[in-house]
């Protein structure tokens, strides 16, 4: 029990670091929520090695505290739309046997946006922010498929090495 609290505390700290290391990269293109969701990198980590309770509640933990530390209200809520649909799919993937890490994470970061954007439309009252569906659909597979295969090699080095 003292290791699992005590990689869980570790594992929140990274997550945070990842969350303001994000907030220093200058990624601009013009629409928002655009992210690479270099913390989810953590989360596809503990989704395969420790099940999805674990990264659900290393997810909710790390939004609320990323939100109090570097955004604001608004910032909390969609992300945990996000974060929870997201989560919720991956886990379905991952149980489905069917999918690699990055196709479980590709899955992720589109539905991530899906989530996002479900809750943009009833926080603005307009289906016009719609029209950012497809660039977020291709930016959350870009933004999936670059984190899933740092997580399957990063879950593969820790395999051989002992630790999960």
């Amino acid at each position: 029990m003292k290791n699992k609290v005590a990689y869980f505390g570790l594992f929140t700290a990274l997550a945070l670091i990842f969350s303001y290391v994000e907030t220093l990269i200058p990624f601009n293109i013009g629409i928002p929520g655009i992210k690479l969701g270099l913390a989810n990198l953590l989360i596809v980590i503990i989704l395969y090695s420790s099940g999805w309770k674990e990264a659900l509640l290393l997810s909710v933990v790390r939004i609320v505290l990323a939100g109090f530390f570097f955004g604001n209200l608004f910032s909390i809520l969609y992300s945990l739309a996000g974060g929870i649909f997201s989560l919720a799919v991956m886990a379905l993937l991952k149980k489905s046997g069917k999918f690699s890490v990055a196709g479980v994470s590709i899955a992720g970061g589109v539905s991530h946006n899906i989530g996002q954007l479900a809750v943009a439309v009833i926080v603005v009252e307009t289906y016009q922010v719609g029209y950012y569906l497809p660039v977020l659909l291709v930016a959350g597979a870009a933004a999936g498929l670059v984190i899933g295969v740092i997580s399957g090699e990063v879950l593969k080095r820790v395999q051989k090495i002992g630790i999960s």
